[in-house]
């Protein structure tokens, strides 16, 4: 189902938008433009949309509970959410907009985001496995713990832990967890979180990471206006946080701009372009809602596939 964004944005109803301008700006990534029109037109319909998947999940498991006669079993099953798209797309902004604006719903207070770059191998094991060029593609993750994860989370454990991973040094952060408990709705935000799983040695089909999710929103836009936005953010980055004397980009500062972004370029055509188009951008028809950006950041259109 196409809509357009005044089609969507008249769905919210009356949803009251629980987030200031101040909160909106802390929220946004780099490079972004979201305001709070846009949070008012696009994500708030969007929790809206989600607040009620979550009640009608609810609803579908205790029937399923009481057809079984296991009334009270699995109470409290976390809804799972994946947010896709390619790297310097804005998924990230949408997956931290998603967890203020559905902890804002009394129903399920308790909000988590896990990024999938907690589950990247650590530089030294990409390095022996002559990945380093191939970050960010599906193969350089340790897709095994990171689908156990998710589906501890979902079978209710306790406490499940995640690895983290640090932008500043490039790698994960050695004994360095995140700590899950209990969640009402458990947001997976990465590249390439909607791959279906690969067939085992035997041929058979196994469980991916994308079975366990409830809904799914995959972030598109132009490879041209994505490839912009990525320089564009390369560029600021590189006035900011690579300043950081620990930075593993620190390099690029100490070199002429048109230089640094060269690498840049490099990276992009390499590296980051190649993982969309084999990759990342291939998933797109999996996920439940489309959201569709224009060049300047705003969403256009939504597509959203109906039950």
């Amino acid at each position: 189902m196409d809509l357009t964004r005044a089609e969507w944005s008249a769905l919210r109803e009356k949803t009251p938008l629980p987030l200031t301008a101040d909160e909106v700006e802390q929220l946004r990534g780099l490079g972004d433009v979201i305001d709070l029109d846009e949070v008012r037109d696009i994500y708030l319909p969007l929790s809206r949309l989600l607040n009620l998947y979550v009640g009608a999940t609810d609803g579908l498991r205790g029937a399923l509970n009481t057809f079984l006669g296991e009334q009270g079993s699995q109470a409290g099953t976390p809804f799972v959410i994946g947010v896709a798209g390619s790297v310097a797309v804005g998924k990230s902004t949408v997956a931290r907009l998603l967890r203020a604006l559905l902890s804002r719903w009394p129903e399920h207070p308790r909000v988590e985001l896990v990024t999938t770059d907690g589950f990247l191998l650590p530089t030294k094991e990409l390095q022996a496995r002559g990945l380093m060029s191939r970050k960010g593609f599906p193969e350089s993750y340790d897709r095994r713990a990171l689908t156990r994860f998710v589906a501890d989370i979902k079978a209710g454990k306790d406490e499940v832990t995640a690895p983290v991973y640090s932008h500043l040094i490039y790698d994960i952060v050695p004994g360095e967890v995140l700590t899950v408990r209990r969640p009402d709705i458990l947001i997976v935000e990465g590249l390439n979180v909607l791959q279906p799983a690969l067939p085992g040695k035997d041929g058979r089909t196994r469980v991916g990471l994308a079975d366990y999710f409830d809904f799914s929103v995959y972030v598109d836009a132009r490879t041209e206006d994505i490839e912009r936005w990525y320089l564009n953010r390369f560029k600021r980055l590189r006035e900011t946080a690579f300043q950081d004397p620990s930075s593993y980009f620190r390099r690029y500062t100490q070199v002429a701009e048109e230089e640094a972004l060269d690498y840049a370029r490099t990276m992009w055509r390499t590296i980051n372009k190649p993982n969309l188009v084999e990759n990342i951008a291939p998933t797109r028809g999996r996920a439940t809602l489309i959201v569709r950006k224009g060049p300047d950041h705003k969403v256009q259109r939504l597509r959203l596939r109906k039950l």
